[in-house]
């Protein structure tokens, strides 16, 4: 058949809202043909918090509802992602101010940068903000900041809304007044389940844990303890995972989130996974080298820094310090789609 014969039943076939499969490929041999995130870091102290701090002034955060530089991927042409299938945004809080109240589909994840005072609000119980805590915003759940401190205070919030963008069921209400009644006092969800226990009578059926807020000084302990007795993971140190207590399913439906711990000196074996990880750094230096030889590109990162990991991107971790790194990534959703892989060679 001539190519022109060809040209012209493919204009035909395209007029009817139709296509032929076999001039395309939609399932690539390998990820890196059709992921195009890039490993990147952003350097929080001398390039991120200046601008940060100078929305300040710009704009009040009810003004914004919420004052947030949005963390975007080089490689993906300012489409709001810091990678595929993940958002994340910086957001700052002045002393004396409320981001409203609302609630949305997609759930978030904050993770505190710097600062003292803020509190978020989460379904009527207040959660105070720390550096180092990670606190959940279940879906459609109600829910307000607001600092009652002195100075700035910084968070990250971690999103899965490219995964609910591609199913479309995207959500959103803003609450009558500016903060939701207080329902239980603070803390109360961590006294109810954070002790491996939990009130008779009470079940818990929700998809995300019933712990709003995980303090960073308990997971940080817990890091300790398993210093004297864990073996070392070749790839990631010592690296524990937030959980569900009731359950031991990830704290978040569609998200996973991670601590870990690479002492002085190490030096992490070869790694790729198919999850898309977002790192901040909490303690320590160190660097993120990506691929091998001559191509390679070393990431260095310090506390508060913030660097991606795209899907099945080899890398491996370094560290000159204790360092401690949270994590956060689309592995349980890739879990529960039968889809997550990972490879422990010379990737």
């Amino acid at each position: 058949m001539s190519d022109q014969t060809r040209t012209e039943y493919y204009a035909r076939v395209g007029a009817m809202d139709l296509s032929p499969l076999w001039t395309t490929r939609l399932v690539p041999p390998l990820p890196r043909d059709q992921v195009k995130a890039r490993p990147h870091l952003w350097d929080y102290d001398r390039v991120v918090r200046p601008v940060l701090l100078d929305a300040g002034p710009l704009i009040t955060a009810k003004e914004a509802q919420r004052r947030v530089l949005t963390l975007e991927n080089p490689g993906l042409g300012g489409s709001h992602r810091i990678l595929e299938s993940l958002y994340a945004g910086l957001q700052l809080i002045l002393p004396g101010e409320v981001a409203p109240a609302h609630r949305h589909s997609p759930s978030a994840l904050r993770f505190i940068i710097e600062g003292d005072g803020a509190y978020t609000a989460v379904s009527g119980e207040k959660s105070v903000m720390k550096p180092g805590d990670f606190i959940i915003t279940p879906s459609m759940t109600w829910h307000d900041h607001g600092h009652e401190g002195a100075g700035p205070v910084v968070w990250m919030d971690g999103l899965d809304i490219p995964m609910l963008g591609l199913f479309g069921a995207m959500f959103f209400e803003t609450y009558p007044d500016d903060s939701q009644p207080q329902r239980r006092q603070p803390g109360d969800s961590l006294a109810r389940y954070g002790a491996n226990m939990r009130p008779v009578g009470e079940s818990w059926s929700k998809p995300e844990s019933p712990i709003f807020s995980y303090p960073y000084e308990r997971s940080r302990e817990a890091l300790e303890q398993l210093r004297r007795t864990a073996e070392w993971d070749p790839a990631a140190g010592l690296k524990l995972e937030y959980i569900d207590p009731t359950r031991g399913f990830s704290a978040m439906p569609t998200i996973s989130t991670f601590l870990q711990l690479l002492p002085k000196g190490f030096s992490g074996t070869p790694y790729r996974t198919t999850e898309n990880t977002v790192y901040t750094v909490v303690e320590g230096g160190g660097r993120a080298i990506i691929g091998d030889g001559d191509d390679a590109i070393v990431l260095s990162w310090r506390p508060r820094d913030i660097f991606a990991i795209p899907c099945w991107v080899p890398h491996r971790l370094e560290s000159d310090d204790d360092a401690t790194l949270f994590s956060f990534s689309d592995r349980t959703a890739q879990v529960k789609l039968g889809i997550w892989r990972e490879d422990r060679g010379n990737a």
